[in-house]
């Protein structure tokens, strides 16, 4: 299994060479779902949310490296929303098969309109982006334990089956379901956690 892909700061920095294929495998992996399901949380068809994921890529290749220059650049994730969301905008409000244009001076125009913090899209892109944490976290999570642990966690924590049950199922005790569920929930907090650090 690839590495956990993230956004610290040492990807990020890489991003502007549009050569390091690693780099960008790595922010794809981690960021083309959560476009994806924002774009059909707006009403996207497949096909025009697949467009739409490529369009807010091209833009950031394009926008990453000015941003890297800056000194107060805050948070990665919070530009790339800023982009995402003024996208999503013009995607829906523009005529059907044209095309967005690339020209510098509307990339600079989207980063400079700030979304509305409590607005449903800026909620909804954060609670996109947890998720795909926590999946990406839980893949190598799962990695490290045995299939039966991680059936515990799983079972009980994501499934919501009672813990009596998982016990019966997996022919544990109760008490082990509750070890293998708390040691697994909290390697993935750290792991999360981690990203968390690290993407500031």
């Amino acid at each position: 299994m690839p590495p956990l892909p993230d956004t610290r700061e040492t990807l990020i920095r890489r991003l502007p060479d549009a050569a390091d294929v690693e780099a960008w495998d790595a922010f794809i992996e981690l960021y083309e779902p959560l476009l994806f399901r924002l774009a059909r949380s707006k009403g996207m068809q497949q096909a025009d949310a697949e467009d739409f994921v490529q369009e807010v890529l091209a833009a950031v290749a394009k926008a990453v490296g000015r941003w890297v220059d800056k000194d107060d650049r805050g948070a990665f994730k919070a530009w790339l929303f800023r982009i995402a969301q003024n996208m999503a905008i013009n995607f829906m409000t523009r005529p059907k098969h044209q095309r967005i244009g690339s020209g510098d001076s509307q990339i600079a125009g989207l980063l400079a309109q700030l979304p509305d913090p409590n607005s449903e899209s800026t909620q909804l892109f954060a609670l996109e982006y947890r998720r795909e944490q926590f999946r990406c976290a839980a893949e190598q999570v799962r990695g490290q334990v045995n299939e039966r642990q991680w059936q515990a966690f799983w079972k009980t924590s994501v499934e919501a089956t009672p813990i009596p049950q998982v016990a019966a199922e997996l022919q544990m005790t109760v008490g082990s379901v509750y070890i293998a569920r708390s040691r697994i929930t909290k390697r993935i907090r750290e792991k999360i956690s981690s990203l968390e650090e690290q993407s500031q």
